[in-house]
């Protein structure tokens, strides 16, 4: 995937009755995401690393910049040129798992309902999606093949089929983001956006959900982009990380030049600011990009 000087803008209340002012998420953005690795994305809040990964799966339109996505023939798409039907065939490759586990999955459906949702809502692998697909959506979701997908589905990331018929609430928060996950796999996308997906959950178990995401890459070879403001647990499962400040790319390369001789002093600052024993280095905080 290759991304262009993409630029994103929202615009917000400046304060003053009536008024609003312009705020840049992304600004002139132009990175390679190489197919098949795991590519981290690293800032603070508010860097613009979540408006980018929604980009990258069209959740957001850039206002500038282009998103193309290489094909192995060597063809590329256009991302941003898709609509209608077109970009909703091209959805089951995309797929993002978001930081909110407890509101992204349907707190009235049994969890084999939940996994299978994007089967309904896009289709089967492999056959062009019609208007018809998408009216029938509800009454396919009936249908009792789609169960035993779904247990197929949580299988692959080591939950049981016990947990077919439970609702969200009755799940841990870790099962809970495993739903996600299955849900997002169970399309066999080509691209998993994973937006801080371990930052509401307690240690062990982000090492639980980075372990079976590292099993997942190497078991079918998905290309992973991976959001965190957590610089060491980003580098503890990606391949490359760009680093994100104010809306624009300060630094990127692989882990090991990111971790081992940062460029930046932003970057430097993100290390140095993660938690140490020593209490003397803890109230680092990170200096302005350049």
């Amino acid at each position: 995937m290759s991304i262009r000087d993409l630029t994103k803008t929202f615009t917000r209340p400046s304060g003053l009755p009536g008024r609003r002012e312009s705020v840049a998420a992304l600004t002139d953005v132009t990175l390679e995401i190489p197919r098949g690795t795991v590519f981290g994305l690293v800032g603070e809040s508010g860097s613009g690393k979540s408006t980018l990964g929604r980009c990258l799966v069209r959740l957001e339109t850039p206002d500038a910049g282009r998103i193309l996505w290489h094909e192995p023939d060597g063809s590329a798409v256009d991302l941003g040129a898709l609509a209608g039907l077109e970009l909703r065939r091209f959805r089951r490759r995309l797929q993002i798992i978001f930081q909110d586990h407890a509101h992204a999955l349907n707190p009235a459906r049994p969890v084999w309902q939940i996994v299978v949702e994007g089967l309904v809502a896009l289709g089967d692998r492999g056959k062009p999606l019609t208007l018809r697909d998408t009216l029938l959506a509800p009454w396919r979701l009936r249908s009792p093949h789609l169960r035993q997908q779904a247990a197929h589905a949580l299988a692959s990331v080591g939950l049981d089929a016990d947990l077919l018929d439970r609702l969200p609430h009755a799940l841990s928060g870790g099962q809970r983001q495993r739903v996600a996950i299955a849900r997002a796999l169970i399309l066999e996308p080509e691209l998993l956006v994973c937006d801080e997906i371990t930052s509401a959950l307690d240690v062990s178990t982000q090492a639980r959900i980075v372990r079976l995401l590292a099993e997942i890459r190497r078991r079918t070879g998905i290309t992973l982009v991976f959001i965190s403001h957590d610089l060491h647990l980003v580098a503890s499962l990606c391949d490359r990380i760009a680093v994100m400040h104010r809306g624009r790319i300060v630094e990127h390369g692989s882990t090991a030049a990111i971790i081992g001789a940062p460029q930046t002093e932003y970057t430097r600052g993100l290390l140095a600011a993660l938690p140490s024993p020593d209490p003397r280095r803890r109230t680092f905080r990170p200096a302005p990009a350049h």
